[in-house]
C-alpha cells in the first residue's frame, strides 16, 4: 500500500468516528482508556508470524535499504509472544577489519535510554518512594529548578515530555574527548539547569533534559549512582549482561564503528555528562531481545518481575495526545511520530541517535509483537524498514472514504491566525493566514500549505498531514503539532508569539517597527535602558553574534553553538567581540550562517571590502536588506557597507533572515 493511498485511509475512517471530539483541556489530561482503545478500531485478526518468512522478507529490505543509506553493518530483532523469532546481523561492524554484526555486536542506543530510564523510575513509583504527582524538588535533594509557572514540576511531567523547559537539550553535549572522562550529573546539571517557562504539562517539547533530570531524581531517591540502579534494579535481573549506561572496555571492544553517511569512519562520540539517562546507553540484538520480551511478559522475565502488569500497560499506553487521532507520548518515554507508518494500529515506539549510531524500538502491545533494530550510521534508514513491515505483517485494512471538511469562516479564524515558534527548534517559524475558508500556513522548511478543517483544532493539509490545534490553561489557542513527515515541522509544539508592549522610543509608524517587535516578541533583542530599545544604537561584534546565534534558532544544542560561532566569522579579518560591527561585517556572519544563494544580479556601489562583497549580493538578491537600503532598477544598491550596524538595521537583517519571512523573497 503505498504512502498517498494510507495516509488517506486513516483520515477517511477517523473522520467519522467520535475519536475527533475537540480536545480543548490541556496535553497532561490523561486518557484511561484501554490499550486497545487508544488509536482506532482494528479489523485484521492477530497473526503468527514465521521466522524463515520474516528473513525471506527483511534480508533484501535490508540490503536495498543499507545501500540506499550507505549503511555498512545492522542488526535486527522481532519477538512475538515473549519468544525471538529473528535475531540477526547484516554487513559490518568494522568494514574496514571485515568484522560482521551479529547478535553481540554493541551499538549506542541514544535515546531508547529514555524508555529504561521512565522503566526504572516507575519501579520506584511502584515501591513507594516516588509519586508520578508529586513536585519533582522532592526528589533532588536541594537541587532547585528554576519554574516561572505557578504549576509544580512533576515526574509525570518529565516521562512524558511536557515538562515546559525553555531549553530542554542543554544536556546535549557530545564530543570522543568525553569518552575518558567523568563528569558528574549534579555538577553539569548545576551548570546548565534550563527554566521551566510553560505551565507543565501544557505542551509537548521532546525534551533530553528532563529524561537527564528524571535519572538524577532515581540516584538521588534510591542511594544509588544511576550505572548502579540500572545495573542492580534492570539489567542484571532482565540478564541484560552486555549492556551498560556507561562505557566498559569490554563493551568498547565489540561497538561497532561509527561512520558517516558519507561511509567515513569516526570515532566514538562520549558525552557530558557521564551518566546520561537521556541516551548513554549501550546495547546488543541479544539483550535488546530481552527487553522485548519483558513488554510481552507483563513486565516479567524468567521468572523475575522487573516492574508490575499495571506499569508495563502503563508504559505501552498513549497519555498524551496532540488530537484523540493523533497520539504523542506515554508515560514510559515511547512516542508516535509517523503515525502514518501505524497503519492504524496500535503502536509505541522509541529512536535514538547519535554520530555514527541509530537505532529503533517498535512495541505492537496487540499483537504481542516487537522489533528493534540499530546501525552504525545516523541516517533515517530505520523508518523505511519500520515502514516496509508494518506494510508487509500490518497493513491498513480499514475501509477508505473521502474526508469531509467543516467550513472556516474568517471571524472562528482569528484564533489560529498568527506566527508560532517551535518550541524546541527554534529555527522553525510558521504563520497561519485566513483564505477563502481555510487556514493557509507558511513554514521555512516545508513551503506553503492549505489547511482544511476537519473539526475546531483539527487540520488537514493538501497531502493528508493532520495539524492539530491546543488550548492553554486559559482556553487559548497557544500550540499546533503537524504531522508532516517531510518538512521538520513535526517533532514537538510550536507556540504562538506574541507581540510584546512597543517600546517607548520606536514609533508604530517607523519602518522598522515591525522587525523590532517581531525580534522582540521572540526574546532576540530586548530593551537597552527601561522600555527604551534605542534604535539608533550600535553593537559590538560580540553582542550581535549572540543575538544572532538566537535568531538563527540554533543556540539551544550546546554541542552545536562552538561549530556555528566559527562558521559565522569565517573570512572575516581581524574578528574583535569588543568592536563596534559594522554593517558589511553583520552582513558576512549573517550569510555564513544563512547560506542564501544569489538570485538576481546585484551590483555594489559602495566601498565594500572584497571578502563582504558575494554575500551582502546574495542577502540583498533574496530581499534580506533593511528599509534604507535600496534596489535601483539596474540592480545597483548602496549598501554604506563600512558604516556601523544601527540596532533597528540589525532587526530588519535577522528578521528578514530567520524569521518566519525566511522564504525566498523578490526585493
Amino acid at each position: 500500500m503505498n504512502n498517498k493511498f494510507r495516509k488517506v485511509s486513516i483520515v477517511a475512517l477517523l473522520s467519522f468516528t467520535t475519536i475527533f471530539t475537540a480536545c480543548t483541556a490541556p496535553v497532561s489530561n490523561r486518557d484511561t482508556s484501554p490499550v486497545a482503545s487508544q488509536i482506532s478500531n482494528e479489523v485484521s485478526t492477530n497473526i503468527k508470524l514465521n521466522p524463515q518468512e520474516i528473513e525471506d522478507f527483511i534480508d533484501p529490505v535490508f540490503e536495498n535499504m543499507m545501500e540506499k543509506y550507505n549503511v555498512n553493518g545492522s542488526n535486527f530483532v522481532v519477538v512475538q509472544d515473549g519468544k525471538v523469532l529473528v535475531n540477526k546481523g547484516y554487513g559490518f561492524a568494522d568494514k574496514e577489519k571485515e568484522i560482521a554484526v551479529d547478535k553481540d555486536t554493541v551499538f549506542q542506543i541514544a535515546s531508547v535510554s529514555k524508555t529504561f530510564t521512565a522503566l526504572a523510575a516507575l519501579q520506584l513509583v511502584e515501591g513507594g518512594k516516588m509519586e508520578l504527582d508529586r513536585d519533582i524538588q522532592d526528589y533532588l535533594g536541594g537541587m532547585k529548578v528554576p519554574n516561572k509557572t505557578n504549576t509544580p514540576l512533576t515526574l509525570y511531567n518529565l516521562l512524558t515530555y511536557t515538562a515546559g523547559f525553555d531549553y530542554p537539550d542543554k544536556s546535549l553535549f557530545l564530543d570522543p574527548k568525553y569518552v575518558d572522562q567523568d563528569i558528574p550529573m549534579k555538577d553539569f546539571m548545576t551548570e546548565n539547569m534550563p527554566t521551566v517557562v510553560r505551565k507543565p504539562g501544557e505542551a509537548y517539547t521532546y525534551d533530553n533534559f528532563a529524561f537527564l533530570l528524571a535519572g538524577y531524581a532515581i540516584q538521588n531517591v534510591s542511594g544509588k549512582s544511576y550505572p548502579q540502579y540500572m545495573e542492580d534494579n534492570v539489567f542484571k535481573p532482565l540478564g541484560m549482561n552486555s549492556t551498560s549506561s556507561r562505557f566498559t572496555p569490554e563493551l568498547l571492544g565489540r561497538m561497532a564503528t561509527h561512520y558517516g553517511p558519507d561511509g567515513k569512519p569516526h570515532s566514538v562520540s562520549g558525552h557530558a555528562p557521564t551518566d546520561g539517562p537521556h541516551g548513554s546507553i549501550l546495547s546488543t540484538g541479544e539483550d535488546m531481545a530481552k527487553y522485548l520480551i519483558m513488554f510481552q511478559q507483563e513486565g516479567t522475565v524468567n521468572g523475575k518481575k522487573i516492574i508490575n502488569e499495571k506499569t508495563a500497560e502503563q508504559m505501552q499506553t498513549y497519555a498524551v495526545f496532540a488530537d484523540k487521532s493523533i497520539p504523542m507520548t506515554t508515560v514510559g518515554g515511547f512516542e508516535g511520530y509517523r503515525n502514518d507508518i501505524m497503519n492504524g494500529h496500535h503502536v509505541v515506539l522509541k529512536g535514538g541517535n547519535l554520530p555514527g549510531h541509530q537505532s529503533l524500538i517498535v512495541l505492537l502491545p496487540e499483537k504481542n509483537v516487537s522489533f528493534y533494530m540499530s546501525y552504525n550510521n545516523d541516517t533515517m534508514m530505520s523508518l523505511e524498514v519500520y515502514e516496509a513491515f508494518m506494510d508487509q505483517y500490518f497493513p491498513d485494512e480499514r475501509e477508505v472514504e473521502q474526508p469531509k471538511y467543516i467550513p472556516l469562516s474568517e471571524k472562528d479564524a482569528e484564533q489560529y491566525v498568527g506566527s508560532y515558534l517551535n518550541t524546541r527548534f527554534f529555527f522553525l517559524n510558521s504563520n497561519f493566514t485566513y483564505g477563502d475558508g481555510n487556514l493557509i500556513m507558511e513554514t521555512g522548511t516545508s513551503g506553503k500549505h492549505t489547511l482544511k478543517m476537519i473539526h475546531p483544532l483539527l487540520f488537514e493539509d493538501e497531502a493528508g498531514n493532520k495539524l492539530a490545534f491546543k488550548k492553554d490553561h486559559q482556553g487559548q489557542i497557544e500550540y499546533f503539532y503537524y504531522t508532516n513527515p517531510n518538512g521538520l515541522d513535526f517533532g514537538s509544539d510550536a507556540r504562538k508569539v506574541h507581540i510584546k508592549p512597543a517600546f517607548n522610543d520606536v514609533p508604530n509608524d517607523s519602518a522598522y517597527s515591525s522587525y523590532i517587535n517581531n525580534l522582540h516578541a521572540r526574546d532576540v533583542l530586548f530593551a537597552k535602558e527601561g522600555n527604551n530599545f534605542e534604535p539608533r544604537g550600535t553593537m559590538t561584534q560580540g553582542e550581535f553574534m549572540e543575538v544572532l546565534m538566537i535568531a538563527h534558532g540554533w543556540h539551544s544544542f550546546p554541542d552545536m553553538i562552538e561549530g556555528h560561532k566559527k562558521q559565522m566569522i569565517t573570512g572575516i579579518p581581524d574578528v574583535d567581540r569588543n568592536a563596534v560591527i559594522t554593517r558589511q561585517t553583520a552582513a558576512t556572519m549573517i550569510q555564513n550562517l544563512k547560506q542564501a544563494k544569489l538570485e538576481r544580479d546585484i551590483k555594489l556601489t559602495d566601498d565594500t571590502a572584497p571578502w563582504a562583497v558575494e554575500g551582502i549580493k546574495a542577502l540583498i538578491s533574496q530581499g534580506i536588506a533593511d528599509p534604507d537600503t535600496k534596489v535601483n532598477e539596474d540592480g545597483s544598491v548602496d549598501f554604506r557597507s563600512q558604516k556601523p550596524l544601527l540596532r533597528q538595521e540589525a532587526s530588519a537583517l535577522l528578521d528578514l533572515a530567520f524569521g518566519y519571512y525566511a522564504l525566498p523573497r523578490t526585493p
